[in-house]
């Protein structure tokens, strides 16, 4: 850290960046605006040629650092967009830099930053996780006396990624009533917060948290930095164990408001976006796009900001979005199912117990010799969520009730 990040220090940044960084379009949306009564303007930091956000940081630091700490070269630890957006200051400023990234990275990541960073990033996998990464890195940064360049925790990154508040500001058509932004580390909401606090102290910023990642609201309520045991991984971008000190020490004093949003309804929000706009988001980018339909604000008139932070959602894990959007809107459910050992009771099982409209989505068994019943594992897409307690209902009627496994994760884990 160097020091608390200052509207000068940002206006600096914004200079620093011409030509680096795209002014990302900000967009009305006619679908939330209306469905809200409101104007709803998305700042697009997907457009970015790394896909997100991350390029502004990331480059202003590297670009601020002394001749002599360029010279020994520089590393970070990322697992995705602050890797893309450091291999991409590397290459630009012709500074020699290590990447590191934990093991299962998938390879579509890993290439985008050997793509960006060319021959001036060298990659090197280890660990399971990303803080197993990062304590390599910063071992490897103290050992070798190379500066370590931190996705979130750092004036010089904040002050780059604040840049964004300045576009919002200019481009907005009427002052802005709320703006939403996601929080991971919090370097971005403390850098927004620093330009709002003084040039538009009347808008509200509110801060975004995956409900399986609530690192910052935790640390507010108990007034210091705490290092959560277990977090929910799905919202990469946003999903930390612990929130960054300089952050955390703005958002104590600026942070108004907080929210937090279910991870099933991050993947709804996922969906929507890119079967109604055509627009790809990843988890974090969706993020605040999804609290503005789950905060309890009344957004009626208002002048209303989200920053979409990223864009770089890799297509593998379109199945597990669409079904995580499916159990949150209570439309898909796993059931243990004891099926009688004789012909016709699959058939019955069709015709009896399923709804018109229900749709067997998983089917696994196994016919067991000896025995009355055999389970299997079925999984069930519905029309419509009432439909789940008669399905139920019927299942018991007729006898073939065995288990829901739903809301029993550590078996569904297994059995799945």
């Amino acid at each position: 850290m160097n020091g608390l990040p200052s509207l000068e220090g940002v206006r600096q940044a914004a200079t620093v960046l011409d030509g680096i960084a795209l002014t990302s379009p900000f967009q009305k949306n006619e679908r939330l605006s209306e469905h809200h009564q409101a104007a709803v303007f998305v700042k697009r930091e997907d457009l970015q040629l790394v896909r997100s956000f991350k390029i502004r940081g990331a480059f202003n630091k590297i670009n601020s650092l002394l001749a002599s700490q360029r010279e020994r070269g520089i590393v970070c630890a990322s697992a995705g967009n602050h890797a893309q957006g450091f291999a991409y200051a590397c290459k630009k400023l012709k500074i020699k830099g290590k990447v590191f990234m934990p093991s299962p990275t998938p390879k579509q990541k890993v290439a985008q930053v050997k793509m960006f960073g060319g021959g001036y990033v060298e990659i090197i996998l280890t660990g399971d996780t990303y803080d197993d990464s990062q304590d390599t890195a910063l071992a490897y940064s103290t050992k070798n006396n190379v500066e370590f360049i931190h996705p979130f925790d750092d004036a010089k990154v904040i002050e780059g990624q604040a840049t964004i508040a300045l576009e919002m500001i200019a481009q907005a058509e009427k002052p802005l009533d709320y703006v939403f932004v996601p929080i991971g580390g919090g370097g971005l909401i403390s850098g927004i917060l620093t330009v709002f606090n003084t040039l538009s102290p009347t808008t509200t910023v509110v801060g975004v948290e995956p409900s399986g990642a609530r690192s910052m609201q935790t640390a507010l309520e108990q007034g210091e930095r705490v290092i959560l045991n277990e977090i929910d991984r799905f919202v990469d971008g946003a999903a930390v164990k612990c929130v960054g000190a300089l952050p955390f020490s703005i958002c104590q004093l600026h942070l108004k408001k907080l929210v937090a949003v279910p991870e099933g309804k991050i993947c709804q929000t996922i969906l929507e976006l890119y079967n109604k706009e055509g627009v790809v988001a990843e988890p974090a980018g969706a993020l605040p796009l999804a609290a503005i339909d789950k905060c309890s604000i009344d957004l009626k008139g208002k002048q209303v900001g989200v920053i979409l932070c990223g864009g770089n959602n890799d297509i593998t894990r379109t199945p597990e979005i669409k079904e995580r959007a499916l159990f949150y809107a209570q439309l898909k459910h796993y059931f243990v199912i004891r099926f009688p050992q004789r012909p016709g009771a699959l058939k019955e099982f069709v015709t009896d117990i399923l709804g018109p409209e229900d749709d067997i989505t998983f089917f696994e068994f196994s016919k067991k010799t000896s025995r009355e019943k055999a389970p299997a594992i079925v999984g069930i897409e519905l029309k419509n969520a009432d439909d789940l307690h008669p399905l139920i209902d019927r299942m018991k009627k007729f006898n073939f009730y065995g288990d829901y496994i739903n809301d029993k994760p550590d078996l569904f884990q297994f059995l799945i």
